[in-house]
């Protein structure tokens, strides 16, 4: 049986087209009983109808990936603020011609962490040329948080090796945009953290934490948690950067103070290498 619906008619699009355009040309957008309910921002906009936001920010990303195959993911995250190598050292280069030093310091600062984002450039690409020779059910993509740094760099990497690769953008008061990287038809936005994290884990087969900040941290806690619990399924959760991690958390005081068993030390491991880090991916996968 064909469908009736055509998914390249241009009914509902141009309808959107009018609304934001007569929205941008100053007139608000009221509330107007004989609009299509689907098609009226102000009555979806509204605090009674969050639960279906909901279902659409959850049904919207799972379609799109399962149409393109993404079914097996390996997910990076880590710090926005590390920039690739060539734009660190430019940034070192102004610093210095400037003499301040507190710019220099901060560039300094960039060009060690832009290690980081060479490092996970070179993992992305790994799992990505491991990948093209799969068949495609078996085929596992980076997915990222979409924004710059190490998830700009994990998209790269991908990227470099022509692979497909997804991003999990979030809208955030100061506007943040998918990066270049991603492939556009995997370009997701989110408004939810919540329904945005579900993404993350759906599809999840490992998770390699880079260095990074609240972000990083929010999204560790959430899998480990998950993990310990028992609300998801043991996957491979790498901390890359074994020097910064271990001075950040220390994991033995949790056990010595009781409040997670020894047991729980082996949920993840340290890594300091990008081959180290894929091939404890696949020592659990026995890939």
């Amino acid at each position: 049986m064909e469908s009736n619906t055509q998914l390249n008619e241009r009914r509902l699009a141009d309808a959107w087209a009018e609304l934001h355009n007569h929205a941008h040309n100053g007139n608000p957008l009221q509330a107007d009983a004989n609009r299509m309910a689907f098609a009226d921002p102000e009555f979806m906009f509204r605090r009674e109808t969050r639960g279906i936001r909901f279902q659409l920010e959850m049904l919207k990303p799972d379609l799109g990936q399962a149409e393109q195959g993404i079914e097996n993911t390996v997910v990076v995250y880590g710090s926005a603020r590390f920039v690739a190598p060539d734009e660190a050292a430019t940034q070192l280069a102004d610093a210095e011609a400037s003499g301040d030093t507190e710019r220099v310091r901060r560039a300094r600062l960039a060009v060690r962490n832009a290690g980081y984002y060479d490092l996970a450039r070179q993992f992305a690409k790994l799992v990505a040329d491991y990948s093209e020779h799969q068949r495609p059910a078996d085929r596992i993509y980076i997915c990222t948080g979409g924004g710059p740094g190490i998830m700009e760099a994990a998209n790269r990497g991908a990227h470099d090796a022509g692979a497909l690769n997804v991003g999990l953008n979030i809208a955030l008061p100061h506007e943040q945009s998918g990066n270049r990287f991603i492939s556009p038809s995997l370009s997701f936005k989110f408004h939810y953290f919540a329904l945005r994290k579900m993404h993350f884990m759906m599809r999840a087969k490992a998770l390699v934490a880079f260095p990074g900040g609240f972000g990083t941290l929010d999204e560790l806690f959430e899998v480990l948690t998950l993990v310990q619990t028992k609300k998801a399924k043991p996957v491979p959760i790498v901390l890359f950067g074994t020097d910064y991690w271990k001075r950040l958390i220390n994991f033995d005081v949790l056990v010595e103070e009781g409040t997670i068993s020894a047991q729980d030390l082996q949920l993840f491991h340290y890594t300091d290498d990008p081959q180290e880090a894929w091939d404890l991916i696949r020592a659990f996968y026995q890939l």
